[in-house]
Order: C-alpha cells, then sequence, then structure tokens
C-alpha cells in the first residue's frame, strides 16, 4: 500500500512540474527589463527563427496531433512576425544584435530535438518551445512597456496579444 501511494506521489510530482516550472517562468517574466533596441530584434529573430524551425521539425517528426497543431499554428504565427518585425525594424533604422543567451538556448534545443525521436521528441520539443513561448511573452511585454524605438515598440505591443496564445497553448502541451 505505501508504495502504491509512493508511487502516485512521485508520478503526481513529475506530472505538476511543467506547470510548476511555466509558474515560477511567469512570476520571473515580471522582472525582465527591456533590451536595448538592436538587442531586442536580434532576440526577436532568434525566437521567430527557433520556433519556425522547431515547428518546421515536429512536423516532420512527430506524429502526435497535439504537437503537429501546434507546431504549424507556431509556424504560421511567427511566420507572419518575421514580416512584421523586418517591416519595423526597416522603420526603426536599427540593425540586430545577437542576443547570446537566448541563441545558447535556442541552438541547444534545436541540436536536443534534432537528436530525438517518438515521444521523447515530443516532451522535448513541447519543453523547449514552452520555454521560447514563455521568454518571448516577458521580453515583448517589457519591451512593449519601454522599449525605445517606436516602430519597434509597436510591434512588440501588436505580437504580444499572439504571443501570450501561444505560450498559454505551449504550457498546455507541456502540462499535459
Amino acid at each position: 500500500m505505501t508504495t502504491a501511494v509512493h508511487r502516485r506521489s512521485i508520478l503526481a510530482a513529475f506530472a505538476a512540474a511543467p506547470l510548476a516550472y511555466a509558474a515560477a517562468a511567469t512570476t520571473a517574466a515580471h522582472a525582465v527589463d527591456a533590451l536595448p533596441d538592436s538587442r531586442f530584434v536580434g532576440f526577436a529573430e532568434t525566437i521567430n527563427d527557433f520556433m519556425i524551425r522547431s515547428g518546421q521539425l515536429a512536423l516532420s517528426k512527430s506524429t502526435n496531433e497535439l504537437v503537429r497543431g501546434f507546431a504549424t499554428r507556431a509556424v504560421a504565427e511567427h511566420t507572419k512576425l518575421v514580416s512584421t518585425l523586418k517591416h519595423n525594424r526597416s522603420e526603426a533604422g536599427v540593425s540586430m544584435s545577437l542576443h547570446d543567451e537566448t541563441s545558447r538556448m535556442t541552438n541547444d534545443a534545436m541540436s536536443q530535438l534534432n537528436s530525438l525521436t517518438g515521444p521523447q521528441f515530443d516532451t522535448a520539443y513541447a519543453n523547449a518551445v514552452m520555454r521560447a513561448e514563455t521568454a518571448a511573452v516577458a521580453q515583448y511585454g517589457a519591451y512593449s512597456q519601454s522599449g525605445g524605438s517606436g516602430p519597434l515598440k509597436r510591434y512588440a505591443q501588436e505580437s504580444l496579444p499572439i504571443l501570450k496564445e501561444l505560450s498559454e497553448y505551449s504550457k498546455r502541451l507541456a502540462g499535459g
């Protein structure tokens, strides 16, 4: 009897872990400062590129309909965001400066995703996109409030509702 209770407690803890992480990340998201203009562009380009590439990979590797549904939506939405960012970046006259932390996170995630298949891929993909979308909501939220460039601030403000929807979707995907 105690073994069964212990086993259920462990399973419940594992099931709750992604939700606890998401809650902690959401709380931490409120403490993010807006990046300088060129680093925000680098951050946004990196996140958009990752969400498109990882989504395309999910569509080619996964048979899970929930994963495929999220990937389809993420690729479509982030492809639109790429176009909008390009226009607003041009209007602002801002160059791109790589955001090293985000680049490392997305490159590491892509390396991991490329090496996995089946349910392991699906789990890793769900967790990776949840981290990326949570980071995007935090930074776009901060930039939409106190970013420097008018066109880029407008881009962040207009993109934030879409990113929030994708973030919630990714949390459900990762949390069950």
